[in-house]
């Protein structure tokens, strides 16, 4: 007992430390002399405005900027925020000449034109709110596509009843127009991805630019059938809440239909996980298409238990709580850039910051090969061992087999899932 209390303590006055990142704030985490953990928010000591600098680099340009995009896209938003001021004033101008020209006076319009404007508002409020959940987006693309929807009919259906209640109306089109500007910006930041899926042969922006004229032409096919909706059933108040719950469970069914249908080849959490339950079970490493009906859009952080029941993204300091373990967890791994803990439910991965969705297989494989009977007997630290030797001769092949089958291994998308830097 003494040797170890010892040798735990030479391993604290090693002064390891890691460097823990999730949603862009970093976290210095170190074990002290004693063996316990210490997590610090990382110091900031330059002026404040540098900061808000930093802050609003984050928050408006991509990860990694300036590095992580080409020569000319600073001058591109420069004049895209120009452009947008400009369109936003002009359509408020617009608004309220349009109000003025409906009948309404100068003296009521102008409060009717600054409520108008005020809901229109409220939109850009939400689309600023979900702005901030991009790498989620990336992550489940579907999940958020099917969201996005949920949220448009619900801002649709407030918009809906708001004649019921008219002394409500600028609370009801505000949250309604709250709603919907957060699913513009879901089903935007998702329309890529899913495009992206079906691109075969380099024709990514031929798939884009038909998409969108297939969803034009039926927009306008729908628009014809609302305004005679409009004019005959829905002409009274029964009549609209009794078509438009129907129009509503046909738009959400639709999009849950066309999302299934969609072969999203990136890495994420729930994909990886099945892609590695199937070659444990089977011997075969199923393709995007094979996976695209089973993907459960509703829960996708669900753990597989035939995958090693992994979970991932936990930040570091709640996985590895002693000096010790930490030490010991490194050299099972060695030059890895995951870290696996097991617990009696479920196993902890956590991923460096570079980690890649190579990286995520090779963990994901680790962590399935220790859930296999032949390994029941040994100690926790003798089934990592072994399980981490099996996955070493198997990997070569197994990975080229991941990408013959069409996915892509360069990432693994996490959402925003906690990551540490030694």
């Amino acid at each position: 007992m003494g040797w170890k209390k010892e040798q735990e303590n030479n391993a604290a006055q090693c002064a390891e430390f890691w460097i823990e990142t999730s949603n862009s704030i970093s976290h210095i985490c170190q074990f002290d002399s004693h063996g316990r953990l210490s997590v610090k928010v990382v110091n900031d000591t330059r002026p404040l405005i540098h900061r808000m600098v930093e802050s609003f680099l984050n928050k408006f340009f991509p990860s990694g900027y300036p590095k992580s995009v080409n020569e000319g896209y600073l001058t591109y938003t420069q004049f895209r925020a120009l452009q947008h001021f400009s369109s936003a004033a002009l359509s408020v101008l617009s608004t309220q000449s349009l109000l003025f020209a409906a009948g309404l006076r100068p003296t009521p319009a102008q409060a009717t034109a600054v409520s108008w404007i005020l809901k229109d508002g409220m939109q850009h409020a939400g689309k600023l709110i979900c702005s901030s959940m991009g790498a989620k987006m990336d992550s489940e693309p579907k999940s958020w596509r099917i969201l996005a929807d949920v949220l448009y009919d619900f801002g649709t259906g407030l918009e809906i009843l708001s004649p019921l209640c008219p002394q409500l109306f600028l609370e009801l089109a505000g949250l309604g127009n709250f709603a919907k500007g957060m699913a513009v910006v879901a089903a935007r930041a998702t329309r890529l991805p899913i495009y992206s899926s079906f691109a075969k042969e380099g024709n990514l922006s031929d798939l884009f630019a038909k998409g969108e004229a297939i969803s034009t032409l039926f927009n306008v096919v729908g628009m014809g059938a609302g305004i005679q909706l409009a004019s005959t059933v829905c002409s009274t108040m029964q009549g609209k809440l009794i078509i438009a719950p129907l129009l509503s469970a046909i738009h959400i069914y639709s999009v849950k239909e066309e999302m299934r249908a969609a072969p999203v080849n990136t890495l994420n959490p729930q994909r990886t996980a099945m892609i590695v339950a199937d070659f444990l079970n089977t011997g075969r490493v199923s393709s995007p298409a094979d996976l695209r009906y089973r993907e459960n859009l509703m829960f996708p952080d669900r753990i597989i238990e035939e995958a090693g029941s992994v979970s991932v993204g936990k930040p570091f300091c709640k996985v590895v709580k002693s000096p010790s373990k930490f030490e010991v967890l490194r050299a099972l791994f060695p030059g890895e850039k995951f870290l696996i803990h097991r617990k009696k439910k479920h196993i902890d991965m956590i991923l460096e910051n570079s980690a890649s969705g190579e990286d995520a297989l090779r963990g994901w494989l680790v962590a399935g090969f220790s859930k296999e009977r032949e390994f029941v007997d040994l100690s926790e630290e003798e089934v990592l061992s072994a399980a981490y030797k099996k996955m070493e001769k198997i990997f070569p092949l197994f990975l080229s087999e991941v990408k013959s089958r069409g996915w892509y291994t360069d990432q693994f998308l996490d959402g925003n899932g906690s990551r540490f830097a030694l």
